[in-house]
C-alpha cells in the first residue's frame, strides 16, 4: 500500500490532483481544503501523504483504486478517523473536508452540530453522529497545527540570521526541551478545562502553553495545578 507520495505537481483540478513521478502521471483525489493550498503550486514538487481504496459500481463486478492525498499526516490521521463515523465513507469524508482540520475539530470539541451541519454532504442527523463518536477523540486534531499555520520556508531560515543581529549567540535563550506526555492526560486535562468554564479555544491555548513550557505532568491534576499557577 503506497503511504507517501512525491512528484512535480502537473495541474489541479475540481476536486483531483495530478502528480507526475518519473514517466507517469498519477490522479490524487484531495478535499477542497487542501485543494485551495496546492492551486497555486503547479510546477513544483509537492508530497502527499497517501490513503488508498477501491470504488465499486452497485454490481459489485468492477473496481477502481483511488488514492486520497494530503498534505500532512494529521490531516490524513483525521480522515482516518471520520470515516470511523457511521455512514460516512471515504467519499462523504473527502467531500465533507472542505474546511481546515483544525476548524471541524473545534467544531466536534464544543459539539457544535449547526456547524458541522454546514459541511458539503453533512446534515443534520449525521453532524449529530459526528459528535456523539468523535467528541472524546478529537483534542490531538484540534491542537495540531494546519498547513496554513506554518510559518513561510523563508521566514524559518532566516529566524536565526535575525536572531544573531539582535543579540550575540551565547546570550540566547534555549527552546524548552521538549518531554513525553500522555495522550489521554492531555485529553482528559482539556475535558477539565472546559468543565470549569474556559472555551474550547482557551482550554487549547492554556494546554499548548503549558506543553510548550516543557513542565511535566502525570496526572490531571498535576497539569491543572501548573496551569492555574502560572495563570496571568
Amino acid at each position: 500500500m503506497m503511504t507517501k507520495m512525491t512528484g512535480v505537481l502537473v495541474r489541479v483540478l475540481e476536486d483531483e490532483a495530478r502528480v507526475a513521478v518519473g514517466p507517469f502521471e498519477y490522479q490524487v483525489l484531495v478535499p477542497e481544503a487542501v485543494r485551495r493550498i496546492i492551486q497555486m503550486r503547479t510546477g513544483t514538487e509537492i508530497t502527499f501523504h497517501i490513503t488508498e481504496y477501491l470504488e465499486g459500481n452497485s454490481g459489485g463486478n468492477r473496481f477502481v483504486p483511488r488514492r486520497i492525498g494530503f498534505l500532512t499526516e494529521v490531516e490524513l490521521d483525521f480522515f482516518d478517523l471520520f470515516c470511523t463515523v457511521e455512514k460516512i465513507g471515504a467519499k462523504k469524508a473527502l467531500k465533507a473536508m472542505a474546511r481546515p482540520v483544525k476548524e471541524i475539530a473545534d467544531a466536534i470539541a464544543r459539539q457544535d452540530a449547526r456547524w458541522l451541519s454546514t459541511l458539503p454532504g453533512i446534515g443534520a442527523t449525521t453532524a449529530e453522529q459526528i459528535v456523539t463518536t468523535l467528541k472524546r477523540k478529537i483534542t490531538p486534531f484540534v491542537m495540531a497545527a494546519t498547513p496554513a499555520d506554518a510559518p513561510p520556508p523563508d521566514a524559518v531560515a532566516e529566524a536565526p540570521k535575525a536572531s544573531a543581529r539582535r543579540k550575540p549567540a551565547a546570550t540566547a535563550t534555549p527552546e524548552p526541551t521538549a518531554v513525553a506526555f500522555d495522550g489521554q492526560v492531555v485529553d482528559e486535562t482539556y475535558q477539565a478545562l472546559m468543565g470549569v468554564g474556559y472555551t474550547p479555544v482557551e482550554a487549547r491555548a492554556r494546554l499548548d502553553q503549558l506543553l510548550q513550557s516543557g513542565q511535566r505532568f502525570t496526572t490531571v491534576q498535576e497539569a491543572l495545578a501548573l496551569i492555574f499557577a502560572n495563570k496571568g
